[in-house]
């Protein structure tokens, strides 16, 4: 469980469903700087509005940090680079007041060429001034869209409606690609000489900050009415009154400022300016998509998994083609880290098939995050991985190559002796492990795997089971002392069987060995799952003592016990020749639940032995 601090107002639904996952949800409104310093210690995650001010002292006082979760799109309250060079992951919201912020536009823009907000206040006042307010119309102006993101493009869209000419700048939008959405692009200079009405959709970056100034204002028609719903100081207020007052350009309508809140200002005192106090995202549906959109995001970041929207991640956001890989990536990633007895000063990433067309550097970083995340004292996410690695000394080198052999897309992680492959295989695209340093194998990745190296002789995987099965046995018992049921299923009897032969020294020898560990851990109870074991029931029981209560799988009552486990995930049946193995999943809690109705044994610890 984590604790989350909130420290602006949040729509309670995505509050809620923090809590629901089980987090501390800790809302401490309006906090000075120095009372969020302190609030910050042992906080997990911080969630925050515009209001609240992240600074890199903020950050050096935050010990257990893993994200910071803006419930809206700015970030200029927030010290990204700060928070990268921590390992916090800076996460935004920035698809859910789009459609407010456009709307908000529009409204401004009509406000400012009906004059709207003026004329209602005369005449609340009690002055009848029809002709002192007289407007303009929409129709066949050119609109100036600064910025031609996701906010430019709907306000394109609506401004169409009214139809307006729409020119733009944005130069990371191509010529192709503003013909597709009926937008001409200019340059800056052009674009401001050209427009009627020009609105700002820009982040407030150091490059944007002061942008629409005095000297390029100057160039403007004196029918030019400037729209900001963006972030201040983008536009410079002293620059935009002085245009105003001396008629260089009609008025403007703004909804945001320098520094905020905001009450004097410049602009306020002249009747062609339409303002409003950041009012952009402030509805009810913008507030609620916000909420919730930040609330998912974080409940990701907590749980170490890929956040799309996370700002300070070196990489493009993963697409529906590379998503699925993410997993395996970060798996082949903590596997190597497994093989790899020193770190490697060089990791080779190899993405082979039809996804290496894609930016796959997000799952570059998941292998990181993998191959960090097992030794690391502090958790590894998207954003500190490359931090890691830098102190490690290690270096990420990506290779890509359009045609896999053998598989449609494959993941390769090697450096050093050692090389591990990874693919999805199936319409549920199942992880599969399928080259190891050089052997093709065909396994599903697991938490826990042994890789053995030996000569190709009989006999000896099923001695290396048995030794293994012995120490896990032996350390169940020394962790869970008073195991009660013990699942067995050996395939030395199971050979001993196969051979006719169900007593004897021999068998005697073997059954005395593996059953040492069971008899130690203090069994009472022993299941013997195969259809083979009834023959060997004699030896056993011999061997365990009297004491020690043998339930039969030969029994309808055992097999209707374990059919009823099969049907609930807990044991997983193999049916073949005369043989029904069995293992239980691990899921201890309704094992022992169902054990006195359908075994008649009262189960303290369920385990199975040797693991099989």
């Amino acid at each position: 469980m984590a604790r989350i601090l909130v420290t602006e107002s949040i729509a309670p639904g995505g509050l809620d469903r923090l809590r629901a996952a089980g987090h501390d949800v800790d809302v401490q409104e309006g906090l000075s700087d120095e009372e969020l310093k302190s609030a910050i210690v042992g906080a997990h995650a911080l969630i925050i509005r515009s209001a609240t001010q992240v600074t890199a002292d903020v950050l050096a006082k935050a010990d257990s940090l893993i994200a910071v979760g803006r419930a809206g799109i700015g970030l200029d309250n927030v010290d990204v680079t700060a928070a990268t060079e921590s390992g916090v992951m800076v996460i935004n919201a920035p698809q859910s007041n789009i459609i407010s912020a456009a709307e908000h536009t529009m409204a401004l823009l009509l406000s400012q060429a009906r004059n709207v907000p003026q004329a209602h206040s005369a005449l609340v006042d009690g002055r009848w001034e029809r002709s002192k307010w007289e407007g303009v119309e929409l129709a066949d102006k050119t609109l100036g869209i600064v910025g031609l993101g996701r906010i430019g493009k709907l306000v394109a869209d609506r401004a169409r409606a009214f139809q307006m000419r729409i020119v733009a700048f944005d130069p990371f939008v191509s010529e192709d690609r503003a013909k597709e959405i009926g937008v001409e692009l200019l340059s800056l200079e052009e674009l401001v000489a050209a427009s009627d009405f020009l609105t700002v959709h820009l982040p407030r970056t150091p490059e944007t900050i002061g942008l629409i100034n005095a000297e390029l204002l100057a160039t403007a028609k004196p029918s030019l009415r400037v729209i900001n719903v963006a972030r201040g100081g983008i536009v410079v207020e002293e620059d935009l009154a002085a245009c105003i007052s001396s008629g260089t350009i009609a008025g403007a309508a703004l909804d945001v400022f320098d520094s905020e809140p905001c009450t004097e200002s410049p602009l306020f005192g002249l009747p062609q300016v339409v303002v409003t106090p950041h009012l952009g995202a402030s509805t009810r549906e913008a507030q609620d998509k916000a909420g919730d959109a930040i609330a998912d995001m974080m409940l990701l970041a907590l749980a170490g998994e890929f956040v799309p929207w996370a700002v300070n991640v070196d990489a493009a956001e993963a697409d529906d083609n590379l998503r699925p890989y993410l997993g395996l990536a970060e798996r082949l990633g903590r596997l190597f880290s497994s093989l790899s007895v020193d770190s490697p000063s060089t990791i080779t990433f190899e993405v082979a098939g039809d996804i290496a067309v894609h930016d796959t550097r997000i799952l570059g970083l998941a292998v990181l995050k993998g191959f960090f995340g097992r030794t690391s004292e502090e958790q590894v996410s998207f954003v500190n991985a490359p931090k890691l690695a830098a102190a490690a000394g290690v270096e990420l080198e990506e290779v890509k190559r359009s045609v896999s052999d053998e598989y449609l897309n494959m993941l390769t992680v090697s450096g050093g002796s050692h090389t591990i492959s990874g693919v999805l295989t199936g319409r549920s695209a199942q992880q599969r492990v399928v080259h190891i340093d050089g052997h093709g194998v065909d396994v599903p990745p697991a938490a826990h795997m042994l890789l053995i190296s030996n000569d190709d002789r009989p006999g000896v995987i099923g001695t290396v089971g048995t030794v293994a099965s012995g120490a896990y046995q032996q350390l169940s018992a020394e962790m869970a002392p008073g195991i009660t049921l013990t699942c067995a299923a050996c395939p030395g009897f199971v050979e001993f069987v196969e051979r006719g032969q169900t007593t004897g020294d021999e068998v005697t020898v073997l059954a005395e060995r593996l059953l040492a560990p069971v008899r130690a851990a203090g069994v009472d109870t022993l299941l013997l799952g195969c259809t083979h074991y009834p023959f060997l029931a004699r030896t056993i029981g011999e061997v365990m003592g009297p004491e020690v209560v043998l339930v039969s799988s030969a029994d309808e009552t055992a097999f209707a016990a374990m059919d009823r486990l099969g049907a609930l995930g807990l044991l997983r049946d193999a049916s073949g020749v005369g043989t029904r193995r069995f293992w239980s999943s691990g899921d201890v809690d309704t094992f022992r639940e169902l054990g006195s109705g359908l075994l008649g044994v009262d189960l303290d610890r369920v385990d199975h032995w040797p693991g099989r």
